[in-house]
C-alpha cells in the first residue's frame, strides 16, 4: 500500500492548536485539582478546537513517568509534592501534535524540570538533515547529566507520521550508535525525561490506555461492539478504557470485553511506566518538523 505523505500544513495547524492548549491547561494545574477534571478539561479543551485527542491526556505525578490517565470514577486529587507531567496529544485530519510540560508543585524541584527543559532546548539545536538519532540521544543525555540527574534510558521520542503516533523510528534519550539520520520533512516528538532515579522504568500492573493491534476473532457480542466503536472513533491511535465506559457504561462488561480484545491481541495495553528506584521524573516534549535549514519547532 502506497504510503500516505504528510500535509504539512495540516501539521502546522494542529501544532499551534496543540501550543496554545498546553499554555493555556497550565492554569489547570492547581494543588487540590481532581486529576479527572484535569485531564477532561484538557480533552475538552482539543474539541472545542475541532480536534480529537490522539491519546488520553497523562498526568503522571512524582516517581510515575507515563502512561497514568485518570478513570472514570478517579477521585485522586493533585496533592502538593513533587512534580507533576502533563502529556498531551491531539489530531487533525490525521495530522498529530504531541507536547509535554512538568510543574514543580513544591518549588523544590526547578533543577529537575529545568534538566528535561534545556535537554530538548539543546536537542533542538542539533536537529538538522544528516544529523543522526544516537547522536541527539547523547545532547539529551549530557544535558541531563550536567544537572545531576540521569535520563530515562528506555523511553524514547518517536517519529510521527499522518495518522501513526509512533511510526516507527525512535529519539532516544541516551547516547547510541544508531546510524539513522534525519531527513528533511520528517516528524519527530523529542521528549526528555529526566530523573532523580536509577534512569530507567518499569511496567506497572495498572492498564487504563489501549489501542488495536491485530484483527483477530473474538467470541463476545459486546467485544465485537466496543472495537467496532473504537475503528469508527479513534482509528488506530490509542484510547482510553474511561472512554470507552461513557459509551458502554456496565464496568463489568466492559471489563471482560477489553480482557478477551487483549487476551486475543485485537487491542494492546499500555501499563502505567514507574521509575525503577521510585525518583522523580520530569519531561518535555515539543513536536519538530525537519526542514532543508535545520528544523521547526511545530508546537512552539
Amino acid at each position: 500500500m502506497e504510503e500516505q505523505e504528510d500535509d504539512l500544513d495540516e501539521f502546522r495547524k494542529v501544532g499551534k492548536i496543540g501550543s496554545k492548549i498546553r499554555e493555556d491547561s497550565k492554569r489547570l494545574i492547581m494543588v487540590g485539582e481532581p486529576l479527572l477534571d484535569i485531564a477532561e478539561t484538557i480533552e475538552g479543551m482539543i474539541t472545542e478546537e475541532g480536534c480529537k485527542p490522539a491519546f488520553p491526556v497523562n498526568i503522571s505525578i512524582n516517581d510515575i513517568a507515563a502512561h497514568y490517565t485518570p478513570e472514570i470514577d478517579s477521585e485522586i486529587l493533585l496533592g502538593g509534592k513533587g512534580v507533576v507531567k502533563i502529556d498531551i496529544g491531539l489530531e487533525l485530519n490525521g495530522a498529530i501534535a504531541d507536547t509535554a510540560y512538568t510543574i514543580d508543585l513544591d518549588g523544590e524541584n526547578g533543577k529537575l524540570v529545568e534538566a528535561s527543559e534545556k535537554a530538548l532546548e539543546n536537542a533542538v539545536a542539533a536537529i538538522k538533515p544528516g544529523a543522526k538519532i544516537g547522536e541527539i540521544g547523547e545532547i539529551i543525555e549530557e544535558t541531563i547529566n550536567s544537572y545531576g540527574f540521569k535520563p530515562i534510558s528506555n523511553l524514547t521520542g518517536h517519529k510521527i507520521k499522518t495518522g501513526l503516533l509512533h511510526a516507527g523510528v525512535e529519539i532516544p534519550n541516551v547516547k547510541s550508535n544508531d546510524p539513522y539520520e534525519l531527513k528533511a520533512g520528517e516528524i519527530f516528538a523529542v521528549e526528555p525525561f529526566a530523573t532523580t532515579g536509577a534512569g530507567y522504568v518499569e511496567d506497572q500492573e495498572q492498564v487504563g490506555i489501549f489501542s488495536l493491534y491485530s484483527p483477530a476473532a473474538v467470541r463476545m457480542r459486546q467485544s465485537r461492539k466496543i472495537i467496532e466503536y473504537v475503528i469508527t472513533e479513534y482509528g488506530g491511535l490509542p484510547f482510553a478504557e474511561r472512554w470507552i465506559r461513557k459509551k458502554f457504561p456496565s464496568r463489568l462488561l466492559v471489563s471482560a470485553a477489553l480482557k478477551e480484545l487483549l487476551e486475543s491481541h485485537f487491542i494492546k495495553g499500555y501499563p502505567v511506566l514507574r521509575e525503577a528506584e521510585k525518583g522523580l521524573v520530569s519531561q518535555t516534549e515539543h513536536t519538530i518538523l525537519i526542514t532543508e535549514e535545520g528544523n521547526e519547532v511545530l508546537t512552539r
